[in-house]
């Protein structure tokens, strides 16, 4: 198994879903995991996971807020002294068919799932230089490559998320830092489990693999970017998707 021992990791978002389920493998690998999220419910995951045998640290973060996100890395490095892996996995949806769509709906999205990513790979970015090593792993999704009904916000943030990383990785590289994406296809969710059983086949049905992800699946693909085996991988978007790709 990769491993991340002694290695402390930010993960953005990750009270439940996917990112709950990065901070699960991440913590099973050995790394001290700060959880951020702007939901109080972070702090139950944090303890359900510390349970479990997991080294990880809630802290109530509003990634679009510089100050606060300034603060929590500042705690961080007071306790821990470095940050070696950052994930940029929190992520907002606010679907609506484009000539209906608000500017809040359109500007809320920008601001959580692309904006978000200037300010806390802005802050924590200058530790990973002086450390000359990092991980820097943003939340993409096929959705922004082959885009979806009501979804020009959600798409147009996460095809820029692939270019963020593709940029980046040419600023961080002589430094030991590689930036890098995963792009989730259809995984099991809050949201998936809300859905018509027959909209959920469906959509099985479309991937070569024969089922939905898992956010261990998720997990386990942001493990192996972060891990330091994957130090010749920079500025890709892995896509995860049960062979779902996009066109």
């Amino acid at each position: 198994m990769l491993n991340l021992e002694g290695q402390v990791a930010i993960i953005t978002g990750g009270a439940q879903g996917i990112g709950e389920g990065i901070c699960e493998v991440f913590c099973k690998a050995g790394a001290t995991v700060a959880l951020w999220d702007v939901r109080d419910s972070g702090a139950e995951t944090a303890e359900k996971i510390k349970a479990n045998g997991g080294k990880i640290f809630f802290q109530k973060v509003d990634i679009t807020n510089r100050e606060a996100v300034d603060t929590a890395v500042a705690e961080i490095i007071e306790g821990y002294g470095k940050i070696e892996i950052l994930i940029n996995n929190a992520g907002v949806l606010r679907d609506r068919s484009f000539l209906k769509m608000t500017q809040e709906e359109w500007d809320t999205v920008i601001n959580v799932n692309l904006s978000s990513l200037f300010t806390t790979t802005q802050s924590v970015l200058p530790h990973m230089r002086e450390a000359g090593y990092g991980r820097i792993i943003s939340a993409s999704s096929i959705n922004g490559f082959v885009g979806a009904f009501g979804q020009t916000n959600y798409s147009a943030t996460k095809a820029g998320v692939a270019g963020f990383t593709r940029a980046l990785c040419r600023e961080v590289g002589r430094f030991g830092i590689t930036a890098n994406a995963v792009a989730p296809g259809f995984i099991e969710s809050e949201m998936t489990a809300s859905m018509p059983p027959e909209v959920v086949k469906a959509g099985i049905a479309m991937i070569p693999v024969g089922r939905i992800g898992t956010p261990e699946d998720m997990g386990n693909a942001y493990l192996f970017l972060a891990s330091k085996e994957a130090g010749f991988i920079n500025g890709i978007t892995l896509h995860a998707n049960g062979g779902a790709m996009p066109s």
